[in-house]
C-alpha cells in the first residue's frame, strides 16, 4: 500500500500496490502492521456498507464524540463518490478546514479518516456503494454532525443534491 498524507495531518490517501499477472492483479487493502507503522489507528471492530441508488445523494457530515470517537477507512467499491473530511481537532492548525477527494471503484483509492474528523460524501454515479472499516462501534448517543452546506465550511459539492436524510439536513451548524 502507498500512504500519502493529505493537507490535514493524520488523514491519509491509501493507494494499492497491485501485483499483476495474466489473471489480473492482487493487492492488499489493509495491513495492521503498515497502518501502525504510519501511526494510524489499526483496530477494526466493525465494517459497514452504504448503497446509494441515485447520483447526487449526500451522506454526512458525521462523526462520533468520545468515548466512542472513531477512525474510518473509506473505499468506494462500486461507482464514484466525492469524499469530504473536516478537521475537528480544536488544537490543530487545520481546525475547521476540509479536504476532498474522488474515490471510485476504478481508482480503488481509500481515505483514512482519523478520530475527531467529520466525514461525508456525495455520490457521483447511480448505484454507488461505499465500504467502511471502523475503529469503534456505532453509538447513537455519540453520533453528531454538521449540515453538508454549512456556510462556514464552504464545501464545493460537485452536483445538485438529489437525496439526503432528514437528520443530515438538520444537524446543528458548525461552530
Amino acid at each position: 500500500m502507498i500512504f500519502t498524507e493529505t493537507p490535514l495531518p493524520g488523514a491519509y490517501l491509501i493507494d494499492l500496490e497491485p501485483y499483476s499477472d495474466e489473471r489480473g492483479f492482487f493487492a492488499r487493502t489493509y495491513c495492521q502492521r503498515e497502518f501502525e507503522a504510519h501511526g494510524l489507528t489499526a483496530e477494526v471492530v466493525q465494517c459497514n456498507t452504504s448503497f446509494n441508488a441515485g447520483k447526487g445523494t449526500i451522506r454526512g457530515l458525521h462523526y462520533q464524540t468520545p468515548p466512542a470517537a472513531e477512525a474510518k477507512l473509506v473505499r468506494c467499491i462500486r461507482g464514484a463518490i466525492f469524499d469530504v473530511i473536516v478537521d475537528l481537532r480544536a488544537d490543530s492548525a487545520t481546525f475547521g478546514r476540509h479536504f476532498s477527494v474522488e474515490l471510485t471503484a476504478d481508482n480503488r483509492r481509500a481515505l483514512f479518516v482519523p478520530e475527531a474528523f467529520a466525514h461525508g460524501f456525495q455520490t457521483l454515479l447511480h448505484e454507488t456503494e461505499v465500504h467502511y472499516q471502523m475503529s469503534a462501534f456505532y453509538d447513537p448517543e455519540s453520533a453528531a454532525g454538521f449540515p453538508y452546506n454549512d456556510p462556514k465550511l464552504k464545501i464545493g459539492w460537485p452536483l445538485p443534491v438529489t437525496a439526503i436524510s432528514e437528520q443530515d439536513r438538520n444537524w446543528p451548524a458548525f461552530s
